[in-house]
């Protein structure tokens, strides 16, 4: 059967830019075991508090709780408790196939994750750790302020604005929307952006890269 090919965007981009949990893996049952016994110790309600948790530095999330706790302190713990657990890790489909057949100056990871974590999900994932890794350790501002995007494309050599930005939670979205990028929105692991204006992709299965002379990318859906 003859496969067609049609392309998803009407532009070429200099560069993709991928979130990590929820976008290139799926890690929510790892969150919600590690959130959830953190909520329990602390008298909250796990249920309410995933909804504040995706997409955005563990630190600046307990911050924004107001407990009487050291937010950065509480962060580290999690983390270990993070790395510590990587069962059900899992890439999101297609995620693996699709990041290989990138070059490698032409793609980043954009995380609110910590390096150690991070490095330690992608492997549980089969996912190939980048050139270029921005975690929540690289920057002053965790998502959805843009910074880590356009950190991403300068170590890249690339204007943020010819990026296009791969993300799954609200946070991150409205980072790549600020970052002035083009944004893309994964929904394989969880339903939390839904309604969002932006493309949605519920995986990379069925999508391809192809490159220009140019070097820039551009993206194409097959369908059989």
């Amino acid at each position: 059967m003859d496969t067609l090919t049609i392309a998803i965007f009407p532009k070429n981009f200099a560069a993709l830019l991928f979130d990590m949990d929820g976008t290139l893996l799926n890690s929510m049952a790892v969150v919600e075991r590690v959130w959830g016994a953190w909520a329990v110790r602390n008298g909250l309600d796990p249920h309410e508090l995933m909804k504040s948790v995706h997409g955005v530095r563990a630190s600046d999330t307990i911050r924004k709780l107001g407990l009487a706790v050291d937010p950065d302190l509480e962060a580290h713990a999690l983390a270990l408790a993070e790395i510590a657990d990587v069962d059900g890790i899992a890439e999101i489909p297609g995620a693996v196939a699709f990041l290989d057949s990138l070059p490698p100056e032409r793609w980043a990871i954009v995380t609110s994750a910590p390096l150690e974590l991070a490095r330690r999900r992608l492997a549980a994932a089969g996912i190939p750790v980048p050139r270029h890794m921005v975690t929540g350790e690289d920057v002053t501002a965790g998502k959805p302020d843009p910074q880590g995007y356009l950190l991403a494309a300068k170590r890249l050599g690339v204007r943020a604005e010819d990026c296009l930005v791969f993300e799954d939670a609200p946070a991150g979205i409205l980072a790549g929307s600020a970052a002035g990028a083009e944004v893309a929105v994964i929904t394989g692991a969880h339903a939390a952006a839904e309604g969002t204006p932006h493309l949605t992709l519920e995986h990379y299965a069925d999508i391809e890269a192809r490159i220009g002379g140019d070097g820039w990318l551009s993206l194409h859906r097959r369908y059989s």
